[in-house]
């Protein structure tokens, strides 16, 4: 959660309507991502009402990824699903999800089968984004695959078991492997409020996943480079042999300018991929935890 106070009176009844008569013991753990709103208080007092509540409250704004990875941890159940507050993931597919997982299924993950709710721009940079992390990442994740899912907890204590601090869950719950399943859904707009998400966010988020998980991006510049000595090569040869035929050099202060220039916009973006990388590798010397607790409310029952 962050800052999702608006929300909070339409989730705790759709909760419990949907999930609360299963069968199967409850905790609700909400995790408030340093929220400047009052989502904190307004959960403080839902905790003194409903004794499956627990709430985490990070000390500051950590990012969506760090903020599931705590409730992950922190979560002491036989299953864990992860939801979002804003109720674009409807908990009433939660009592499919347990189905499934009561046939043997380890992970049953929610597969967005229309995404009518998002803009026109979200739609095709998702698209395109899933797209190009399949085709370099050995750890292909489900078409329109979000993190709402049931998770066994065979599966999440594989999970707490990986310690990177840039995180992409997606490429995670991936990688981690055993017996998936995807249920198809329609993605709802949000119950209320409005997103956190910025379009540089998503630009960022889009770098981590692909650079977490493939090193392709490092590696095409090999072949590029290659193929440029490759070209290089052959404009030398030709210059010469057109010298020695001819008897005179080409003229061509332009085009040399614009095979310099090119080869130097080349370069810069060769050294911003190594960057990306190399700024991951710092990240991950420096070994700094990856989100810190401000307050936990009802753990201690």
């Amino acid at each position: 959660m962050h800052n999702e106070a608006e929300v909070l009176d339409l989730l705790f009844p759709r909760l419990d309507e949907a999930i609360g008569g299963l069968g199967v013991g409850l905790e609700i753990i909400c995790v408030d991502d340093g929220s400047r709103d009052d989502t904190l208080e307004r959960l403080r007092l839902r905790t003194q009402a409903d004794p499956r509540i627990k709430v985490i409250a990070l000390s500051r704004n950590f990012g969506k990824e760090a903020a599931l990875t705590a409730g992950i941890d922190a979560a002491a159940g036989e299953m864990v699903a992860p939801i979002d507050a804003d109720l674009q993931d409807p908990p009433e597919l939660i009592a499919e999800f347990l189905t499934l997982w009561e046939q043997g299924y380890d992970v049953v993950y929610g597969m967005r089968a229309d995404r009518g709710s998002d803009s026109w721009l979200k739609r095709v940079t998702a698209e395109g984004f899933y797209r190009v992390f399949n085709l370099m990442s050995a750890s292909p994740i489900p078409a329109s695959a979000g993190d709402f899912r049931l998770m066994d907890r065979t599966v999440v204590d594989a999970l707490k078991r990986l310690p990177e601090r840039n995180r992409f869950m997606k490429g995670l719950f991936a990688w981690v492997g055993y017996r998936q399943v995807g249920v198809p859904y329609v993605r709802p707009a949000r119950a209320a409020g409005t997103t956190s998400w910025r379009y540089m966010q998503l630009w960022r988020f889009a770098l981590d996943g692909i650079t977490s998980f493939s090193t392709a991006p490092l590696r095409v510049w090999t072949v590029i480079g290659l193929a440029s000595a490759g070209f290089a090569l052959l404009a030398a040869l030709a210059l010469i042999a057109r010298v020695l035929l001819l008897g005179r050099e080409v003229p061509g202060y332009a085009s040399l300018m614009v095979v310099v220039l090119f080869s130097f916009a080349g370069q810069m973006v060769a050294f911003g991929v190594l960057g990306e990388y190399i700024g991951r590798l710092y990240d991950e010397v420096k070994g700094r935890p990856l989100y810190l607790v401000r307050e936990r409310v009802g753990f201690e029952a």
